[in-house]
This record gives C-alpha cells, sequence and structure tokens, in this order.
C-alpha cells in the first residue's frame, strides 16, 4: 500500500464534505480523478472515520451557451457547506459551441469566464473554494515590459476577490506571479516523479548515471526544473542560452535568433531535455539538431503541456530522421488523440497524484511531501 494513502487516511478528519466540479473541457482527467477519490473514500482505511462516502464526488455543474454566445453558471446541487474544488483545464481548445450558425472553439478567455460563473453560482455558499488549474489562464503574459497587460496576475487577483482560498496549479511558467495575491493559497507542483516513472517504464534499461546520462536546459527559464532533475539524479546539467530579437515580435513572441550551448561535452551521451510547454516546437527541435551534431547519443524530450500549436508534422519528421527518440507529456491538459497514437509521445497520467493533493486538503494536512518528489525518484531508481 502507498505511503502517501496511508498518511492521508491516518486519523481522518475532512474539513468539511467534499465536493468536486468538473468543467467542460476537463472532464477526462476529472472522471479519473473521482475515480481514485471514491475508491479510497470506500475503503477500509477511508471508512473508518470518514462520514461523507459517496458514489461520485462530481457535483453537477454546467456553463449552457445561448446562440449569440452568452453563457452563464449552473450548479444542479447544494453546495452549501462543501469543501469544493473546480477542476479547469483553460487549455482545451477542442471544445465547440455554436454561435450565429459557426461552430466556434473555446479559447483560454471562454474557459475562464465559465470558471468565473460557476463560482458566482455557488453564492459563496460553499465552506471553501479551491481552484485546480493545472495550466494558469495567462500563464505565459506573467511580467510587464512597456505598455501591456498583466493577464495571470489579474486573474489572480479577480478570484481572490471572488472568495476563492486557493489555487493548485502545475509547473507554472513563473511562479512569481503568486506575489500579486500574497492572502491567497498557492501551490505549484510538478510531475517529475510520474515522468521518471514513464521514461524507466519506457526505457528500462537506460543507464541514468553521469558516464551515460545528462540533462540539458532548452534556455534560462527552464534551469530550475533542470536543475532538480540533475540533483536527483547526480548528473551533470548544460544550457542553451537563447539570444532573442527584442525590437521585434512575431506571433506574440520575441524571435530567437541564435542559440548557443553552455555546458561539458554531449557526446554518446543520452540527454534529457526539460520544459514546461512545447508550442509551435521549433526552438527544441533546433536544440535537438545541434545536440546531434554535437555528438549526443539519444535525446528525450519533456514537457508538462504539449500543446503542438502547429501540428506534428515536424516532429514526425525530426524523428524519422533520429533528431530525437520520445517526448513526454502529461495528462494535465488536452492531448490530441493523434499525437497519443505517435510511436515518439509518451503521456505520464498525473490523475493519482491530484487526487492525492485534493484529499490532503479536504483534510488540512501538509502538502509538504507532495511537493517533494525526490524521495520517490530514489525510491524508484532503487527498485
Amino acid at each position: 500500500m502507498s505511503t502517501f494513502f496511508s498518511t492521508i487516511f491516518d486519523d481522518v478528519s475532512p474539513v468539511a464534505p467534499l465536493g468536486l466540479i468538473v468543467l467542460k473541457g476537463a472532464e477526462e482527467l476529472g472522471k479519473l480523478v473521482d475515480n481514485y477519490l471514491v475508491d479510497w473514500y470506500n475503503s477500509d482505511i477511508g471508512k473508518k472515520n470518514y462520514r461523507f462516502r459517496k458514489n461520485t464526488f462530481i457535483i453537477d455543474a454546467s456553463c449552457p451557451r445561448f446562440t449569440t454566445g452568452d453563457s452563464k453558471g449552473f450548479i444542479a446541487d447544494s453546495v452549501r457547506g462543501y469543501d469544493l474544488y473546480i477542476l479547469v483545464d483553460v487549455g482545451n481548445y477542442n471544445v465547440k459551441y455554436n454561435l450565429f450558425e459557426r461552430e466556434n472553439s473555446m479559447s483560454p478567455d471562454d474557459h475562464y469566464a465559465d470558471l468565473k460563473r460557476i463560482i458566482s453560482a455557488a453564492g459563496g455558499k460553499a465552506e471553501r473554494i479551491t481552484v485546480i488549474m493545472p495550466i494558469l489562464y495567462g500563464g505565459r503574459q506573467h511580467r510587464r515590459n512597456s505598455r501591456e497587460s498583466l493577464d495571470c496576475a489579474q486573474m489572480l487577483q479577480e478570484l481572490f476577490h471572488m472568495g476563492v482560498k486557493s489555487i493548485i496549479t502545475f509547473d507554472a511558467h513563473d511562479p512569481r506571479v503568486q506575489n500579486a495575491v500574497p492572502l491567497m493559497g498557492f501551490d505549484n507542483f510538478f510531475g517529475t516523479y510520474q515522468v521518471m516513472k514513464a521514461l524507466l517504464n519506457r526505457y528500462p534499461a537506460i543507464k541514468l548515471d553521469r558516464e551515460h546520462f545528462m540533462i540539458v536546459s532548452p534556455d534560462e527559464g527552464a534551469m530550475n526544473r533542470n536543475i532538480f532533475y540533475a540533483s536527483v539524479l547526480g548528473v551533470d546539467l548544460g544550457m542553451f542560452y537563447k539570444r532573442r530579437d527584442y525590437a521585434n515580435v512575431v506571433n506574440g513572441r520575441n524571435p530567437i535568433v541564435a542559440h548557443e550551448y553552455i555546458g561539458i561535452d554531449v557526446k554518446g551521451k543520452d540527454i534529457f531535455v526539460a520544459d514546461d510547454i512545447i508550442a509551435t516546437g521549433d526552438s527544441v527541435l533546433r536544440l535537438c539538431r545541434e545536440l546531434k551534431e554535437k555528438g549526443a547519443n539519444r535525446i528525450f524530450l519533456m514537457a508538462t503541456y504539449a500543446l503542438f500549436t502547429e501540428g506534428t508534422s515536424k516532429f514526425d519528421e525530426a524523428y524519422a530522421e533520429g533528431m530525437f527518440d520520445a517526448v513526454f507529456s502529461t495528462n494535465l491538459t488536452y492531448v490530441r488523440e493523434e499525437l497519443r497514437e505517435r510511436d515518439w509521445f509518451v503521456e505520464a497520467d498525473l490523475s493519482k497524484y491530484i487526487s492525492y493533493i485534493i484529499s490532503s486538503c479536504n483534510q488540512n494536512k501538509s502538502l509538504s511531501p507532495l511537493l517533494n518528489s525526490a524521495d520517490r525518484i530514489h525510491e524508484l531508481l532503487a527498485r
């Protein structure tokens, strides 16, 4: 039995009945999370002191839309006195609705608006509201360089003023954005253990030692997550420095004019590259090509959110050329089916991890064991 499982249900004392609202677009992940919660809370351990057992913790809620595009939040069941967790995937672009005889895809703005509608529909009756937003709305617009908006900070302040107690997210682009709401809980988790488990399951013979394996950060912004991998595994770390053209903006970003590698020789070594997002994928594929030119052996790419905003064709071509061996990602946001069918794509399931987080929060237990995955990775390597 899992150590986390035993710890969560040792002296069970929930602060309030547990309720889970899953917004449109997050149903797949929400169902997996609910299945774990139901199994645990109806197990022998869960029955010990638990008075709120159910067949499902999901509360029926929706945001129906008119053909004009207007919408409203609706909660079918009572949430009075509930410890309420609202799961939203602002990155799911595959949710459609009719707008003036046209089919329209929901944008992050639409998902965020629906989140506010559901919070408003709760009417302040819940004991506590926690928002689980794996990919942060406006997370890439986290700082101001000139006359521009601060979308993520604005979102956090709005949720705070609407009565949200805490927000749970994963691999925030820049977690310092939480400084916008110093009086609201902000927990930033990482799926490092689940990714390492997926890597070892896919490549059981891989040698994770300094002679055969190393970590390379794709840029300075991703250094912290790559430093963690390197420190836990005890291997060397290199990085690429992205030189950008800050005088121009293309597709909302300053274009990269040069990639410069800093670090020890990668020749003959397996390389692991971790980042938060793969969007177009241009920069990471350029990185792969440069590493191969330097003599790297296998290259494993990891992104918490594999968005592939321009499709997978360029990755198919690069994989066929031997530029990389696999892309590891999570199910924290929508993953298109064509991506799951690719031989080079490996998905790590974080639904159980989210269930642990919800259970711990519902009982006001420390999240520190869940935030630190180093011990679990060491146990995994030992096995």
